[in-house]
């Protein structure tokens, strides 16, 4: 498992799949020392859920979004509650990973594809080229999306 120090303050780092996940449970730590609740209370926003189904949208063919919507509508309700794992779960998520034991947590996956090709070398020029194509295959992807719900 590696580290990285942000403020001060370890924050880890797992690969899973050959992909880096970083610990929402530290960043969680930051702001108390109950980052169940922190997690929590950011699992209910509505945004956020929005967020994690364009992502799997995106990234994961094997997501399920019928169930994404079902969540979609229910997210900032009053009694709305949602844990990392009851996501992971009912969609298929991969973007998030809840994992229990000594290294434990909640784990987002990493999603900045400038900083990668940045440490590959690449230079502005052909990075930008890069990230456009990505933009414009990630675009395609969500104009097949079954209901094009997550568009509107």
């Amino acid at each position: 498992m590696a580290k990285i120090t942000v403020k001060n303050r370890d924050v880890a780092i797992i690969q899973q799949n050959g992909a880096d996940y970083v610990s929402v449970t530290d960043i969680a730590r930051f702001k108390t020392d109950d980052p169940n609740a922190v997690i929590g209370n950011w699992m209910r926003n509505r945004n956020t859920i929005e967020y994690l189904g364009l992502w799997e949208c995106l990234y994961n063919p094997d997501f399920k979004p019928l169930e994404f919507e079902g969540f979609r509508k229910e997210a900032g309700l009053n009694a709305f509650t949602l844990s990392p794992q009851k996501w992971i779960d009912r969609t298929n998520a991969i973007g998030l990973i809840s994992k229990s034991g000594r290294y434990g947590g909640t784990y987002a996956h990493k999603e900045n594809l400038n900083a990668v090709f940045i440490t590959e070398g690449l230079p502005q020029r052909e990075r930008l080229i890069k990230l456009n194509q990505t933009a414009i295959q990630q675009m395609t992807v969500l104009a097949e999306v079954e209901g094009k719900k997550l568009l509107k």
